[in-house]
């Protein structure tokens, strides 16, 4: 029998998976694999496939010496013009074909936390649209940085945030774009959003003059982390622009 060709719904839905996976669990036994293959109804071992295709297309995979697979189709390129930097047009794109296709998973996804409580004037179906977003957001940065905190190594799922270099109400164009975000400890991304801490061009922490005070708690927390580079992601490396306008906007110097 022979092979059915790849459709451009199918290869949007690998995409979107594709970039909230590390690169280490694009394997056909990645339940989310299996889960995805049988969905499309394609083979695990293809889906894996596709996905390692999209590593090949991958700048920051291959400069690191990888270099997936090279069978990356027109389609495949197609689609990773297409959504490599819209980011919420890929994640709305990518839900509604899972809606068509009855997909049971997208039912939960639409659960918003306290959706009488509106008093932003948004409809629901708003706030559904960023509730989705921003679990794309965080999937997508905490796997880039392989689920630790880039300060701590802290590796406890419960207590990590993916955290917005310039914030969600401040960049519109950004608030899904992994590369305006951070994977930090509760406590850290605290500290960033409040401006006591930042980045300096070397992807060091920097100090706001609040927490250099000689006090235990704040040399045990963020004086022992001062000039310390963080850990950078496996993929989506923050933007050294948006990093500068967190120094000059956010940070309280």
């Amino acid at each position: 029998m022979a092979r059915k060709d790849w459709t451009p719904e199918q290869v949007k839905l690998a995409f979107h998976l594709y970039c909230q996976l590390p690169f280490g669990r694009l394997h056909r036994g990645n339940p989310e694999v299996i889960a995805l293959a049988n969905l499309i109804e394609r083979s695990p071992s293809a889906v894996a496939m596709k996905l390692v295709n999209f590593a090949s297309l991958d700048p920051v995979i291959t400069a690191s010496g990888r270099k997936g697979l090279s069978g990356a189709s027109k389609l495949d390129r197609a689609v990773w013009d297409q959504f490599h930097a819209d980011w919420e047009g890929l994640v709305l794109e990518a839900n509604r074909i899972r809606q068509a296709l009855g997909d049971p998973a997208t039912d939960n996804d639409l659960e918003v936390e306290n959706p009488v409580a509106d008093f932003t004037g948004q409809t629901r179906a708003q706030l559904v649209q960023q509730r989705i977003g921003q679990t794309f957001f965080r999937r997508t940065v905490l796997s880039s940085y392989h689920d630790r905190c880039c300060i701590t190594g802290l590796s406890e799922p419960r207590l990590l945030l993916a955290s917005h270099i310039v914030p969600w109400g401040q960049d519109k164009a950004n608030r899904l774009n992994p590369r305006n975000g951070l994977c930090l400890s509760a406590l850290y991304d605290r500290a960033f959003d409040q401006g006591l801490i930042t980045l300096d061009e070397d992807w060091r922490v920097v100090l706001s003059t609040a927490l250099k005070e000689p006090k235990p708690p704040l040399q045990q927390h963020f004086q022992s982390v001062e000039g310390q580079r963080i850990e950078l992601p496996e993929r989506f490396m923050p933007d050294s622009d948006l990093m500068q306008l967190h120094r000059e906007r956010i940070f309280l110097g």
